[in-house]
């Protein structure tokens, strides 16, 4: 009789699942005790290719191996990736009701005519975003164990996605719908709706960003997810990234090491923009890191011939940096991200889009990892049938042996102009006979009657597609895209400038070159996301009245022939370039840009 009673006890407690623990969003967010990662499963070099359930939960087992429990998603309804991914979380609940693993789930917003040229960037495409917003709450009504969060676009409102960006607005109407539907029960009241976007756009930075759209938004969110890439503006600012002169003289790692210390500053100072941007607001929103991570490998802008950022042992840093800053601040960071992707730069195996997990696509750990694979963490596991290991075989000697530190400021060049009129606010008129774009030596030295513009220019690369390099002496030189398009500007960082005086006058330029591309080269007004931009441009080109020669050449345009639509009072870009055709990747040259009166 003992003994039967102690089979059925057995078998009692084989059987028996304890239910699993209810956690709302506010009690996940900003708890160390739930780590974060942007997450996507892909494998092959398109999303086409879909990981299966299975892959999926092979994945799950080796984060959840790692600690952690919350996940950010992209898209809810394009691909099957966020439907497989509940259905292998779901499998691992009901193989053990312990495990937890929750989701903030990413919907893909874009504006009406996104990826054309009849782009409406204050509306949005109504079928692609209902279907994700949609997607997204039958995901969440469904899954309310595993769905605690919804994000409504994936920098959506950044105005550098040229091809896609919406006006806040359009992501305000998506986040009151969600909220309704929370009010009336339709939806968990603890779930939590945000927008994942670029600091900029959550007001962090330039103040064209602050309209009252976006406060509106700001005060409809449950929480403010902001993303922060100082390994992108390694190359785009490089001023916090420079080695300063006093720092020339440390040691390789020592330069590195300060680097990284300035690299997670600079990604606090981001933070602390829309931080204060929201307190002048009188709003108290949590603001939690949606986004941030570091490449390890990078074939151009931020590899060996670029800003030299890339490589294991400072991700190793970064990722450290930013895990101990907002664990400590109490807040989450959707680190980014777990696995390497190889779609994302498909034509570009080194492409650095592909390089930012902590598992390479052959299973092996970065250096960022690697005391977790001495600590059998990943025992037992595998990723595509292939164990985890260490790159570089563990050996670390090989692997700070090809770092590289970063260059100092005059190697790395400027990416903003110093040389500024700090007497005249932008947009008020241009009096003097000469308006200098760039330091000019030669101006200067004729002291002749000139002025700088009111306001810093930025180097603004237009979606990464070519490369500018302004030396501190003057002199710029672009490195042609080799891709379907290329472009990039001199803008001003405030309200265009008032050339309204220089109607009748000549932009003056030295240029040489050994591209062979053809290309336009002129002065932008108007603003791109308002829709009023023009290009006010001629062609260069070998077949062109104009020509490069490897040899210094002095232009003298005409405004007339180059102004389209007769405004000068709203100069935005006082030099932009844009290829046009035969993209070769070499280079353009130029000094002693200038406007003249007549």
């Amino acid at each position: 009789m003992l003994l039967f009673a102690l089979m059925i006890v057995l078998l009692f407690a084989q059987s028996y699942k304890p239910e699993s623990k209810e956690i709302s969003a506010q009690e996940i967010l900003g708890n160390p005790m739930y780590p974060a990662f942007s997450y996507g499963g892909y494998r092959g070099k398109t999303r086409d290719e879909v990981p299966t359930v299975k892959d999926l939960e092979e994945d799950m087992k080796i984060l959840a191996a790692m600690g952690v429990k919350l996940l950010r998603t992209y898209n809810t309804q394009q691909y099957a990736h966020t439907a497989n991914l509940i259905k292998a979380i779901r499998n691992l609940k009901d193989d053990d009701p312990n495990f937890e693993m929750y989701l903030m789930l990413g919907t893909w917003i874009e504006c009406e005519g996104a990826w054309t040229s009849n782009a409406d960037h204050t509306k949005g495409n109504s079928e692609n975003n209902t279907a994700e917003i949609e997607t997204a709450i039958t995901m969440a009504k469904e899954n309310p164990d595993i769905v605690k969060m919804i994000a409504v676009g994936n920098e959506a409102m950044v105005k550098w996605a040229v091809n896609y960006f919406v006006t806040p607005n359009v992501i305000l109407d998506w986040v009151t719908y969600l909220q309704e539907l929370k009010k009336q029960g339709e939806l968990p009241s603890d779930l939590w709706i945000t927008s994942s976007d670029n600091y900029e756009s959550w007001g962090g930075g330039a103040e064209t960003y602050r309209t009252d759209d976006l406060a509106a938004l700001i005060g409809a969110v449950d929480f403010v997810s902001l993303h922060t890439y100082p390994f992108h503006d390694s190359h785009y600012n490089p001023s916090f990234w420079a080695v300063p002169e006093e720092q020339e003289d440390l040691l390789d790692l020592e330069k590195i090491e300060m680097a990284m210390i300035r690299a997670k500053n600079y990604a606090k100072s981001q933070y602390k923009g829309a931080l204060d941007y929201m307190t002048s607001l009188g709003m108290n929103k949590p603001i939690h890191i949606g986004e941030t991570g570091w490449s390890t490998i990078a074939s151009t802008s931020y590899g060996p011939t670029g800003s030299h950022a890339a490589d294991e042992y400072k991700g190793k840093l970064y990722y450290e940096a930013m895990r101990e800053w907002t664990d400590s601040a109490g807040m989450t960071c959707f680190y980014f991200e777990v696995f390497d992707e190889q779609w994302k730069d498909a034509g570009d195996p080194n492409g650095s889009e592909n390089h930012f997990g902590l598992i390479n696509l052959q299973g092996q750990a970065k250096y960022a990892l690697w005391d977790m694979v001495d600590e059998g963490t990943f025992k037992g596991l595998t990723r595509n049938g292939q164990s985890i290991t260490k790159t570089y075989d563990g050996n670390e000697d090989l692997l700070i042996s090809q770092i590289l530190p970063p260059k100092s400021l005059s190697e790395i060049g400027l990416q903003q102009t110093s040389n500024i009129n700090q007497n005249r606010n932008a947009g008020d008129l241009v009096t003097e006979t000469n308006y200098l774009v760039l330091k000019d030596p030669k101006m200067v030295k004729r002291n002749m009657n000139f002025t700088y513009p009111s306001a810093p220019l930025k180097l603004n690369v237009w979606e990464g597609t070519c490369e500018m390099f302004l030396s501190p002496e003057g002199e710029l030189t672009i490195t042609t895209g080799t891709g379907a398009w290329w472009g990039g500007a001199l803008e001003i960082q405030s309200k265009g400038e008032n050339l309204s005086n220089y109607h009748k006058g000549q932009l003056f330029f030295d240029i040489k070159g050994d591209t062979e591309s053809t290309f336009q080269i002129g002065f932008q007004t108007g603003i791109y996301s308002d829709g009023n931009q023009v290009n006010n441009g001629i062609t260069f080109g070998p077949k062109s009245k104009y020509s490069l020669s490897e040899n210094w050449k002095t232009f003298s345009i005409p405004i007339s022939r180059l102004n389209k639509n007769g405004n000068l009072s709203d100069v935005t870009a006082l030099l932009y370039f844009l290829g046009e055709n035969n993209f070769d990747g070499k280079t353009i040259s130029l000094k002693n840009i200038y406007f003249t009166k007549g």
